[in-house]
């Protein structure tokens, strides 16, 4: 069950300093005691050792399971790896819990991932906590225009349906499901990607909160997908999909005045291009 954010994006305050405090003293304390444990492993060590048992490396490690832990490291070595690990879940952890990740683009989630999976990895404090939201906080709106533009930009301007003028009543993806003997299945990568940057874009803009990502579009339509193997039609508040053999999808949008606020943001970004 998806819990609410505990960071109110609309507020003026980014996140809650109770639950910064919570985080950063929880997350100083973990890496005290476990760098305490790893010495104390260290003197255990030297013990069995002495009397032929060993280090710890080997008598504490599961025999069918030896890939190695880092609190059988030397702390110099192992602390730092920890310490990155340990931060990168709980920047993970702090993203969803904000609410902050469900108001990213494709493209700035797949940054901020990127950037996590790096070695230089804000470690968990107040003041990068409370920085780091503050920029994310401030930056939303030009993250939000830039997935209503990328979505536009994507569109295949083969057919006459998508017209590079403006976000018209129906729009024609390109590979958004794949047909073989066993039927239709929903395709993988930026197509996906596109189709819940899309609904994202209509639940700001229709007031609404957005859903999990456990429910969005993509996720909705991949199963009917597979589990009404003999319909080539979705439909939602939202939208109505019709997808065919060669692999396009024929979206047609249902609530017009949302067509007119995705223009509107085109129209500021492309005020040469876009007949209004």
């Amino acid at each position: 069950m998806q819990t609410e954010p505990e960071v109110l994006t609309d507020h003026t305050e980014v996140i809650r300093s109770t639950s910064i405090e919570r985080v950063v003293s929880g997350r100083n304390a973990a890496l005290a005691q476990i760098e305490a444990l790893i010495h104390q492993l260290e003197d255990i060590s030297v013990i069995t050792n002495s009397i032929g048992g060993g280090i710890a490396r080997y008598w504490a490690m599961r025999q069918d399971f030896r890939c190695g832990c880092w609190l059988m490291e030397k702390a110099e070595t192992a602390m730092p790896v920890i310490t990155r690990n340990l931060d990168r879940d709980v920047w993970r952890d702090l993203m969803k819990r904000s609410g902050m990740l469900s108001l990213m683009d494709a493209q700035a989630r797949d940054q901020w991932y990127r950037n996590l999976e790096g070695d230089n990895i804000p470690a968990i404090n107040e003041a990068n906590i409370l920085s780091t939201f503050e920029q994310l906080h401030q930056s939303k709106d030009e993250v939000f225009e830039r997935g209503v533009v990328n979505v536009f930009k994507g569109l295949s301007w083969d057919y006459k349906t998508n017209s590079p003028c403006s976000f018209g009543k129906k729009i024609i993806i390109n590979n958004l499901v794949t047909h073989n003997r066993w039927g239709f299945s929903l395709n993988w990568g930026w197509r996906r990607d596109q189709l819940a940057d899309l609904e994202r874009m209509l639940f700001l803009l229709d007031g609404k909160p957005i859903p999990d990502n456990r429910g969005d579009i993509a996720t909705r339509l991949m199963e009917h997908v597979r589990d009404k193997p003999g319909q080539q039609f979705y439909e939602d508040d939202y939208f109505s999909i019709r997808y065919y053999q060669k692999g396009t999808g024929h979206l047609t949008f249902k609530r017009p005045e949302l067509i007119d606020k995705m223009n509107d943001i085109i129209a500021k970004h492309y005020p040469g291009t876009l007949a209004r």
